[in-house]
């Protein structure tokens, strides 16, 4: 298996863990600048590669009222500021084609959603960037159905492909965590992600907006690691409770670091 490389950080099997984290929207430039630099110092002294993430528009809240974000020009001027002031490399998620050009200017890896991980000309948009690509699991998929996903990127000559498990629905309003699923999917040849919080995500569980387990993300944080995972996706926030978008997923930034050094601690010993 080949790595992705995202800017300056490689991944893969072989390479240091990488850390994909951030909160969830850009609410602010100057949030995210203080969020960015917080993580950066953790995962250097920590010797893990970070890339910063955060959603200038969530196209796919419960309700019609819930905050969406600043919208494509003034989200990705925040993560243009976050690249080159903290000296990351940044990534954000894309809903239609017409947003990949644009967003490919001032991004290092493009996202594409778990809703929308079949999207066809999503993902050849997103390939055509010639930026990397990172793949949400769709909630209702296989693991074994993202080789379809890989092979329209693939044959769009996208520039690195990197497949993320974020959960799948069990029932109503729940996510669980298939393992073995994930070892099938690690077997797909291509870097894997975990999504440590949306996957404690109660989906709709609380009638206009999404509830959550945060305090489960640190087990399950260990336990993606200790499996072989190549990345993890972090949601974090200063003020979880306060957060515009996935209030009761994201962990409070002041315990961020205690996640990531049993995260590397575990990764050094595999």
């Amino acid at each position: 298996m080949n790595p992705i490389q995202v800017d300056n950080v490689s991944i893969g099997r072989g390479q240091a863990l990488a850390v994909i984290a951030g909160p969830c929207v850009v609410e602010s430039a100057e949030q995210c600048i203080v969020i960015a630099e917080h993580l950066k110092a953790c995962c250097d002294a920590l010797g893990l590669g970070y890339i910063f993430k955060a959603s200038f528009d969530k196209a796919n809240r419960s309700s019609i009222h819930s905050n969406r974000g600043p919208g494509l020009d003034e989200g990705l001027e925040a993560l243009a500021l976050v690249r080159h002031k903290v000296g990351v490399p940044v990534s954000t998620d894309i809903h239609l084609p017409a947003q990949a050009a644009a967003v490919a200017g001032e991004v290092d890896l493009i996202q594409i959603p778990a809703f929308l991980c079949r999207q066809t000309d999503l993902l050849i948009a997103a390939a055509q960037t010639g930026k990397p690509v990172n793949v949400k699991k769709g909630q209702f998929m296989s693991p074994s159905e993202m080789t379809n996903v890989i092979a329209k990127l693939d044959e769009a000559h996208a520039h690195g492909v990197m497949l993320t498990e974020r959960g799948t629905f069990f029932g109503y309003h729940r996510l669980i965590n298939d393992f073995v699923g994930l070892g099938d999917m690690m077997e797909l040849n291509r870097p894997v992600c975990f999504d440590v919080t949306h996957s404690t995500q109660a989906p709709g569980g609380e009638g206009t907006q999404s509830g959550g387990r945060p305090d489960r993300a640190p087990l399950l944080a260990r336990c993606a690691v200790a499996a072989g995972v190549d990345a993890l996706f972090i949601e974090t926030h200063p003020e979880p409770s306060k957060a515009l978008s996935d209030a009761a997923v994201q962990i409070s930034l002041d315990r961020i670091d205690a996640l990531l050094k049993d995260a590397a601690s575990l990764r050094d010993i595999r």
